[in-house]
């Protein structure tokens, strides 16, 4: 489940023909789900115009692919979003945790309640980033939302996560691992059926590479594949994530591909991280 960064054109507006030379070197690099909207493409620092624009576009540039659209924010946004994103085209939809200081279980099943409501025939993911969600509240939120069919779980416990999976198994999801290639060999042991990647924007034979091994459940080759990508993925960890975008440009950048820029709050990689993720990449081609 690949999320695409969103170009930036020199005047800062999404470069269109950028975005979907990207879209298509993907899918030809063998990339099946397309999450547009998602955190590596800055969902938050997209106007609500630019959400369903890059949804559109997404869709024109992968007609064979699944598109899983990104929603959020407060109800009525996320509800309308995700009607524009149906009636554009896409398949499913992938909920943002909410944003909100007092969020409350209930209050969180309720929130995908109403969004599963406004597109009642379409597939519904939650991404889940707090810890608090429990097989309770999974529960809650399957009687919610019938066409619950996916969870994305980024909460860095694969203890936690295990449990969660086997103690919701009568539900017969498909659980991802939500915290990319860095974390999908030790959540592929508790249940993860995949991952989500931004890495796969960069180099999808490589993200492709992992998930056949984890799919093969070879244990060595998906260690292989984690050594050779560890490095790229702790330079987007680090600092609180803050380059988690920054560095997947950047490879794009020294690639050819597409513009660094990107907007704030969050920032250009600086030189040192510049310099390592040259680095990387040149290890990666003489691995070819």
């Amino acid at each position: 489940m690949a999320i695409p960064v969103t170009p930036f054109a020199a005047d800062g507006e999404v470069d269109e023909q950028c975005y979907q030379s990207l879209v298509r070197l993907m899918v030809d690099g063998g990339i099946t789900v397309l999450t547009p909207c998602g955190n590596t493409g800055e969902y938050y620092a997209l106007s609500p115009a630019e959400r369903r624009r890059v949804v559109e576009l997404t869709v024109a540039a992968a007609p064979d692919a699944v598109v899983v659209a990104g929603v959020g924010l407060d109800l009525a946004t996320a509800t309308a979003d995700a009607r524009a994103a149906v009636n554009a085209g896409a398949h499913a939809v992938m909920v943002h945790q909410p944003v909100h200081p007092f969020r409350s279980l209930d209050g969180w099943v309720a929130y995908h309640g109403e969004i599963a409501r406004a597109v009642p025939d379409t597939g519904l993911l939650p991404y889940v980033k707090d810890p608090r969600v429990d097989a309770d509240a999974v529960f809650a939120l399957a009687r919610a939302c019938t066409q619950l069919v996916a969870v994305k779980y980024a909460v860095p416990e694969p203890i936690s996560f295990a449990a969660l999976v086997s103690d919701t198994a009568s539900l017969d999801l498909v659980w991802l691992c939500g915290l990319a290639e860095h974390w999908a060999p030790f959540f592929a042991v508790g249940g993860a059926a995949g991952f989500t990647s931004g890495l796969a924007t960069v180099d999808p034979e490589r993200s492709l590479a992992m998930l056949d091994a984890l799919h093969r459940a070879d244990q060595a080759a998906m260690l292989e594949q984690w050594q050779a990508i560890r490095r790229f993925e702790e330079l987007r960890a680090a600092a609180g994530s803050q380059d988690n975008v920054s560095v997947v440009k950047e490879a794009l950048a020294q690639r050819g591909l597409a513009p660094r820029s990107v907007r704030p709050p969050i920032s250009e990689v600086g030189p040192a991280v510049r310099e390592e993720v040259a680095e990387i990449l040149s290890a990666w081609e003489r691995q070819r």
